[in-house]
């Protein structure tokens, strides 16, 4: 197991401190929390970016508090943010991902609905996640993703997930036959309603719910799980990130669906695709005391029996 880069981060405030702000639709509820944020982040004289959907959607005077826009991976590029916050949830922080890509740029996710694995921190405790953010009382972890290739070109210039990478059926199809292999060996031909390749992080999403184990964000292995598999012999299994999958499709319909997060391409029998670990890796924002391990005690409602 790798050891997880896992250290408190010290701003150098030599350089002005630079955010960009990335988001979904909100809630009506919400808009005092978004206020909230950008006037502190004002107060605190910090140069503040929206991404400029986000910035035309909600009904926010957000010229009122000096904050211009936003759009692309370029942008931040040329830019360089010392962080970006993301106000949303998980799926959210995924979309986030696409844009920051190889930057390094570490993102804080702001939940702003129910608790997530990596949007972590609540909208109520905004203004204390701010105050650490501006005087370095965070830590940085970095995650795993995923890396697509394929003989037909799938997902642009961002082939890349940090939750999961699946071979799914279609609509109400019959099911296929998803023949996987490790490093040029065969592993299994699974018959099943698809097939999941998660990360670390993603283990707690999809895997999960089709009855993959957690696990830990820091732990060097995938996890391949399938969907609704025929052959009931056919469990998870895990194994390490430094293994190169490729998989070749077939079933009665010639259409099956390939999806990195929540990307979505259509492909054949005639895409040979492999999977492996991205050369580079994501980092997320952790505030005191919010870790994996407090996440996963407080989401899944751990040590809350009756019993204990």
């Amino acid at each position: 197991m790798e050891k997880e880069e896992y250290f408190l981060v010290r701003v150098d405030y030599s350089e002005k401190m630079k955010v960009f702000i990335y988001g979904q639709k909100i809630n009506q509820e919400d808009k005092s929390f978004v206020r909230g944020l950008i006037s502190q982040l004002k107060e605190a004289k910090i140069a503040t970016r929206v991404w400029k959907q986000f910035y035309d959607q909600t009904p926010i005077d957000f010229q009122k508090a000096e904050s211009t826009t936003w759009e692309t991976y370029e942008d931040i590029v040329k830019d360089r943010p010392t962080v970006l916050i993301c106000l949303g949830g998980d799926g959210t922080i995924l979309q986030a991902i696409t844009y920051i890509r190889d930057t390094g740029v570490p993102v804080l996710g702001i939940n702003m609905g129910r608790l997530g694995f990596m949007a972590s921190i609540e909208k109520k405790l905004i203004p204390d996640a701010i105050y650490q953010l501006i005087n370095g009382l965070f830590s940085v972890v970095e995650r795993s993703l995923l890396y697509l290739q394929s003989n037909i070109p799938l997902f642009g210039d961002i082939p890349i997930a940090l939750n999961d990478v699946t071979i799914l059926k279609r609509d109400n199809s019959s099911m296929i036959t998803i023949r996987a292999f490790i490093n040029g060996d065969f592993l299994n031909a699974y018959w099943a309603d698809g097939l999941i390749i998660a990360t670390p992080t993603g283990s707690t999403g999809y895997s999960l719910s089709c009855g993959g184990p957690i696990v830990f964000p820091n732990a060097a292995n995938f996890v391949i799980t399938p969907v609704a598999p025929h052959n009931l012999n056919v469990r998870p299994i895990i194994i390490p990130d430094d293994s190169i999958l490729s998989f070749e499709v077939e079933g009665r319909n010639d259409s099956f669906l390939c999806t990195m997060d929540s990307r979505t391409e259509v492909i054949s029998s005639k895409h040979q695709i492999a999977v492996k670990k991205c050369p580079y890796k994501i980092k997320l924002i952790e505030l005191q005391p919010v870790s994996f391990l407090n996440t996963l005690q407080t989401k899944l409602h751990w040590g809350l029996d009756q019993r204990n």
